[in-house]
């Protein structure tokens, strides 16, 4: 076996498919977010502003996230130590799990390492634990939950996205004793759309269905609190576990899930993913916990996005520009081919100094490749005045417009 061919060939697959992705080089400016320097194809640091973070309210620049991790890391240094079983479990976890509760209105939370590793670890464990269980997973569930759902070893069944419909035949043809799991996502992060909690939390009431709901994109976003889109329409308490990312909105890292005790304890007692793995760092914590506190408190953060959010769309429609719909803060603009996607995103950072990473297969499908903005707000009107010009100047110059 000639082991280099066939790594390369792998690599050339993706560069004739103009799906390669390029990792940027870039910096970001402390306390003056969306501005950073990138230094790829410089001989220095070239400023550009970012237009694609997922830091969406800019929570990893906030003075008060920034002194709780300066004064966590001279107060207890820098690891956590070990796993949460040895010597990984600080009471800055143990803080911060009973805000995330609290945040949700759940008896308890679980943190983890990531979003992908909470959303993995709790499906795969779940299914395991449930003797006979199926999962039904809309079909746009993000990689990590596909990947619970298949180390988890359990039957599943995929609804087309967002059909209720087509949920309830599949429920409806399973034995009412069988034990069902349904999971799904609050917000779809790269169309910008929004399942409907309520109606799926009543088929799971209908067929005696457990839910479980992937907040990564709206938690520290919508509701009152920052809770999602849960609380925003007062369905938290119908859900039966809610996972969340602190890397997004809350601007630091790490995952969770919120449920009911008897849950939290199955998933630390039984979830390879939790029990050995190193637990955050409680500087990392310490951060997300002001973060947590902060956005519990203020709107002023979730008010800006939204405003920066809609401003945007409205900029690229009045330009012609093809931006998708989306009732949510993200904002995609299609493109439908990964090669122009790329190129566009190129040409926007060398000549423009703007960065917008484009989105190609298989994070979304073929033929709706797109450019994925992710206004904050930190992005002013000007910014995004600019940036409408110059995405205009290029699609001309690509003759990308399609005849009315």
């Amino acid at each position: 076996m000639d082991y280099q061919r066939v790594f390369a060939q792998a690599i050339d697959r993706l560069h004739a498919e103009g799906r390669y992705r390029v990792f940027i080089d870039i910096l970001r400016n402390k306390g003056n977010f969306p501005n950073a320097r990138c230094f790829a194809g410089h001989n220095g640091p070239k400023p550009i502003t970012v237009w694609c973070s997922n830091d969406y309210l800019a929570m990893g620049q906030h003075p008060k996230v920034i002194a709780a991790m300066e004064e966590a890391l001279h107060d207890v240094g820098a690891g956590s130590g070990g796993t949460r079983n040895i010597g990984g479990n600080t009471h800055y976890h143990v803080d911060l799990e009973q805000e995330l509760a609290d945040l949700h209105g759940k008896e308890g939370a679980l943190l983890f390492t990531s979003g992908y590793v909470s959303n993995e670890a709790t499906l795969a464990t779940l299914a395991k634990v449930l003797p006979g269980c199926i999962i039904f997973s809309d079909e746009l569930n993000h990689a990590s939950m596909i990947a619970g759902i298949r180390n988890s070893g359990c039957e599943k069944r995929v609804f087309r996205h967002n059909d209720l419909v087509h949920l309830e035949e599949l429920l409806a043809a399973e034995d009412p004793d069988t034990p069902k799991l349904i999971a799904f996502e609050s917000v779809y992060s790269m169309d910008g759309d929004v399942a409907p909690i309520a109606a799926i939390c009543d088929l799971a009431d209908t067929y005696n269905a457990l839910t479980y709901c992937d907040e990564v994109h709206a938690v520290g976003m919508y509701g009152a609190r920052g809770g999602g889109i849960s609380e925003r329409d007062q369905v938290a308490d119908r859900i039966t576990i809610i996972e969340g990312t602190l890397g997004k909105a809350f601007g630091v890292m790490g995952g969770y899930i919120a449920c009911d005790d008897q849950i939290i304890d199955v998933i630390r007692s039984y979830a390879p993913g939790f029990i050995f793995t190193t637990s955050l760092s409680p500087v990392l914590v310490a951060g997300v916990l002001a973060s947590v506190r902060h956005l519990k408190a203020s709107c002023v953060e979730r008010e800006g996005q939204q405003a920066a959010a809609a401003m945007l769309k409205a900029l690229f429609a009045e330009a012609g520009l093809p931006v998708m719909p989306s009732t949510t803060h993200i904002v995609p603009l299609l493109v439908g081919d990964p090669v122009k996607a790329k190129k566009i995103s190129d040409i926007l950072l060398a000549e423009y100094g703007v960065y917008v990473q484009p989105i190609n297969y298989p994070t979304v499908p073929r033929g709706t490749e797109r450019l994925r903005f992710t206004p904050g707000p930190s992005h002013t009107e000007a910014m995004m005045r600019e940036l409408t010009g110059a995405l205009t100047e290029i699609w001309d110059r690509m003759a990308l417009r399609v005849a009315a």
